[in-house]
């Protein structure tokens, strides 16, 4: 029997699986995401289910549906070990990827099996018909996968796992999800200076709920930390290196809270232990960047031995390098090599650096900007050229979206005018920049002041002229 294409398409876009719940690629990269998977597999049993369903949509992702195949019976084997129970249940993201993997290898009979295997599970667990259905445990895998994808994924990540709290509000995996989403969000809307939602309250639930769990102990003392609760913070620390001394996920966590603190020896110490674990780790080659990178400004405050301050250049390079090839779309790390670089006084391979990643595709507008700020201070403290910083800190603040970046960039650029201006070295131009500056941040008093004076500077200037023209229109 030929089974109809579209209708099975229609199908296969009802179920709930990795792949209709638009997890994209050019988010991740794929080769780190895979390596954060096993290493989690390795190290966490407990989410295996979750983890192959996800490794086998990755593997999709880089055209290897046998290997994606071979992770889904891995799944499978994890379901019925765990749930012998309830398998149908707990198998319901499995079969849809299956089914959807089947699909994209042409093999449409299998295909159907798989789609029909949900549609029946749901028909015996729901009333409603369709085979949509909404179970708890179908939300927070989802909520997982999109914690997987990265700070666009984090809102609705959030969402999914207030779903799943609805039925089951004590449920500690659900609430764990909970409070990771939440971390998440506020970590990156703090670099972004956005307002948040504190996270505090759900990282002490899910704590309590999961006293095991030194993941999220670890995200609570973080918190704390940035709460300038420093030292309740690290109690939490302390107590997490007694019940697991061992387990990566939780070390790398403990690193960043001492490197945060200024104890990079400490954190240096971890970090280089959990690197002997998992030696691909993305975010764990991105910390001992830091962390060396903190060295090299700290040599710079005191005498250090020229080939000591060479070996940390060389060391920070290397793990930085290595961040931006497994992952390159982790555009703040193309900063943090290129000041590296600067620090070096390889002045030419930090405007490198910064010409790759300004040239990226999708760079989204609050990194492009952080960048310019970067690229700007490069220009400003490195190169020693006002001009320049100048004209990249003005890049940074022409662009529309209200980020962290737009903030330092606008701070900056005003200080570096005012400055220039008050020493009796600014000219029209400066002034005139700055009433940009001023009119771009909404301050149309002060932005008149400065187009009249740099007017009265430089009379035959039309660029002045119609923008004072406007202001003055617009009041």
């Amino acid at each position: 029997s030929t089974i109809s294409k579209d209708s099975l398409k229609t199908s296969l876009l009802q179920l709930e699986c990795h792949f209709t719940w638009t997890l994209l690629k050019k988010h991740v990269g794929v080769e780190a995401l895979e390596e954060t998977i096993l290493d989690h597999i390795k190290f966490v049993k407990e989410y295996s289910i979750t983890d192959y369903n996800i490794l086998s949509y990755v593997c999709h992702l880089k055209n290897s549906n046998e290997e994606a195949l071979s992770n889904l019976r891995k799944a499978e084997e994890a379901i019925q070990k765990h749930h012998p129970g309830e398998i149908a249940r707990k198998s319901l993201v499995t079969w849809g990827n299956y089914a959807w993997i089947y699909y994209h290898m042409q093999r449409y009979e299998e295909a159907q099996t798989y789609v029909s295997k949900v549609e029946n599970t749901c028909k015996e667990l729901s009333s409603t018909a369709h085979g949509k259905i909404q179970l708890p445990e179908v939300y927070a895998e989802k909520g997982w996968a999109l914690l997987r994808f990265g700070c666009n994924y984090f809102e609705r990540a959030k969402d999914c796992f207030e779903n799943a709290l609805k039925s089951e509000p004590n449920n500690p995996d659900f609430n764990a999800g909970y409070a990771i989403a939440m971390y998440r969000l506020e970590d990156h809307a703090e670099r972004y200076g956005e307002e948040r939602t504190p996270c505090l309250e759900a990282l002490k639930r899910a704590v309590e709920l999961n006293p095991r769990d030194t993941t999220i102990l670890a995200l609570l003392a973080l918190k704390l930390q940035r709460l300038g609760r420093g030292n309740e913070g690290e109690r939490y620390i302390e107590e997490g290196l007694q019940k697991t001394p061992d387990f990566p996920v939780f070390l790398r966590h403990a690193a960043n809270f001492y490197r945060k603190k200024g104890e990079v020896n400490k954190a240096l110490e971890i970090l280089k232990k959990v690197l002997a674990l998992m030696p691909n780790s993305v975010a764990l080659h991105h910390q001992l960047g830091l962390c060396y990178r903190f060295k090299i400004i700290q040599s710079k405050k005191r005498y250090t031995p020229q080939e000591e301050v060479e070996n940390l250049l060389q060391l920070a390079i290397f793990h930085l390098k290595t961040v931006i090839d497994k992952k390159p779309m982790f555009f703040s790390a193309y900063c943090d090599l290129a000041n590296v670089y600067a620090l070096g006084k390889r002045y030419e391979e930090a405007e490198e650096i910064f010409q790759e990643v300004l040239q990226q595709k999708d760079l989204p507008c609050g990194d492009k900007q952080e960048i310019y700020f970067n690229y700007g201070n490069f220009h400003h403290f490195h190169m020693k050229s006002e001009s320049e910083a100048i004209k990249y800190y003005m890049e940074g603040l022409k662009m529309e979206k209200d980020s962290y970046g737009r903030k330092k960039c606008s701070e900056a650029v005003e200080k570096l005018l005012k400055q220039k201006i008050q020493s009796g070295l600014g000219d029209a131009t400066d002034i005139g920049t700055l009433g940009l500056v001023h009119n771009l941040n909404g301050k149309k008093q002060e932005a008149i002041e400065c187009y009249k004076t740099a007017i009265a500077l430089d009379p035959n200037n039309e660029e002045y002229q119609n923008a004072l023209f406007e202001l003055q229109l617009s009041i």
